[in-house]
């Protein structure tokens, strides 16, 4: 941990104490920081998301987007707003500077934040894999095994043939998972309420093959043909390796995922400050 690092959240735990907010503490976390931050003697931890009960208000992510993600597999579906706190790099989605934590717990005490409801993807198959959590926040993608050839991914909306992707990967993104690994491949930005999913390829063969967006209300499934007999599955950062026969199908989850915002922090604010949009001097 930097030491810039380690006085931020000094300056958290602090702040919550100030702001008479009683903290439980993810304890892989907890173990991590104990003996580098003061937290309070008796401070409660938990492990599983079946501890998270229904005295939760909050959790708080401290770290980039990829925490971020971690904490989204935590909460699932139970009714608790996610802050996330920029640790990272990057961080869409951890939106919070951690120069802004005390103006954060402020937030949180006093009720001025906006919470923004994010969509989900969920993902079906014919095999069990992801265990219970088959959802994502940013995108599921499809992958070809290390170094195998292209794999082609033969995919449907709503039944119907829409294409075959001679690529090394397929993603269908979120909204909010538009600005992830969609957009490195050339996906486009979706404003987070737009209720779309994009269809974006990895490496396409085909160089007239472009990301597509589609309502996401739409069901839409894959075949996959590869020389590998085996292909990599991710839903967010969790990846499982399959059988290239599995039959796939995402369409959109049936619950929402709570963020947390400070008031003057927007998506438009964001994308400028993220993408540096706005500050070639021409403009």
């Amino acid at each position: 941990m930097e030491e810039g690092q380690q006085k931020d959240l000094q300056i958290f735990f602090d702040e919550l104490v100030q702001q008479k907010i009683e903290p439980v503490v993810f304890q892989p976390f907890f173990e991590q920081i104990k003996d580098k931050v003061y937290i309070l003697p008796g401070t409660k931890t938990f492990t599983l998301s079946e501890d998270l009960t229904s005295e939760i208000e909050f959790i708080i992510s401290l770290g980039g987007d990829g925490t971020l993600l971690d904490t989204v597999a935590l909460v699932r579906n139970k009714p608790i707003a996610i802050m996330g706190v920029n640790f990272g790099r990057l961080g869409f989605l951890a939106s919070i500077g951690r120069e802004e934590v005390k103006t954060a717990v402020k937030a949180m005490a006093q009720r001025t934040y906006v919470v923004d409801k994010r969509t989900m993807i969920h993902l079906d198959a014919s095999i069990p894999i992801f265990g219970n959590v088959q959802f994502a926040l940013n995108e599921f993608s499809l992958h070809k095994r290390d170094v195998a050839s292209m794999i082609k991914i033969h995919t449907y909306v709503n039944g119907e043939f829409l294409n075959t992707y001679w690529a090394d990967g397929l993603i269908v993104a979120t909204p909010t998972g538009s600005t992830g690994y969609s957009l490195s491949c050339n996906g486009p930005v979706v404003f987070p309420d737009s209720g779309s999913f994009v269809i974006t390829p990895v490496a396409p063969h085909n160089l007239n093959v472009r990301p597509i967006i589609v309502p996401d209300d739409n069901i839409i499934s894959f075949e996959i043909e590869s020389r590998s007999d085996q292909i990599i599955c991710a839903l967010d950062s969790r990846r499982e390796i399959v059988s290239k026969n599995v039959q796939l199908a995402v369409k959109k989850e049936n619950f929402d995922i709570s963020l947390v915002r400070l008031s003057e922090n927007n998506f438009l604010q964001t994308l400028r400050n993220k993408l540096t949009w706005g500050l070639d001097k021409r403009n």
